[in-house]
């Protein structure tokens, strides 16, 4: 997908409030409405936005810890990952996983009421599980988002996209 000037001030936009207006939108990235919702349409149709989210506050939620935890798996073929992959998901704790490179092979971030919440999803869904041989946990004392997203890709002429 080409992007042009318009389309990335749009998604550097939505990537710090996605639930600003049309209308809002349309000023700061200097274009008419509705050929500003055109955009976005566009921009979703064509896969560059894959999704609208809200943040949560976790202590207003009854978030108390959050953790990122390391996993190092005693099996690497495809089922023990995908296996794996599929219990993760459905562990209503878990925020986000990564399956990544180096000594360890997923990074997942958790969010539990407590340390005794934390400890109890380690042992249920991780120490059960044969194909797991190495958990680390790290505590997160704070977490900064940034709203913003590097877009590599340059401008194309606003005309070309037209």
């Amino acid at each position: 997908m080409k992007f042009n000037s318009v389309d990335l001030k749009i998604l550097r936009e939505l990537r710090n409030n996605a639930r600003i207006s049309n209308k809002v939108l349309a000023a700061r990235v200097n274009t008419p409405p509705s050929t500003c919702l055109a955009r976005v349409q566009r921009l979703v149709q064509g896969g560059a936005i894959s999704g609208f989210y809200a943040e949560f506050n976790p202590a207003e939620i009854g978030v108390g810890v959050q953790a990122m935890i390391c996993i190092r798996m005693a099996m690497h073929d495809r089922a023990a990952i995908d296996g794996f992959r599929t219990h993760i998901k459905a562990q209503d704790e878990v925020v986000s996983f990564y399956l990544v490179s180096g000594q360890d092979d997923f990074m997942m971030h958790v969010a539990v009421r407590d340390v005794q919440h934390l400890r109890e999803f380690i042992l249920r869904a991780l120490t059960e599980r044969p194909e797991v041989d190495h958990i680390e946990t790290r505590l997160m004392f704070e977490e900064t988002r940034n709203p913003g997203f590097p877009v590599y890709q340059a401008a194309e002429d606003d005309a070309d996209l037209e």
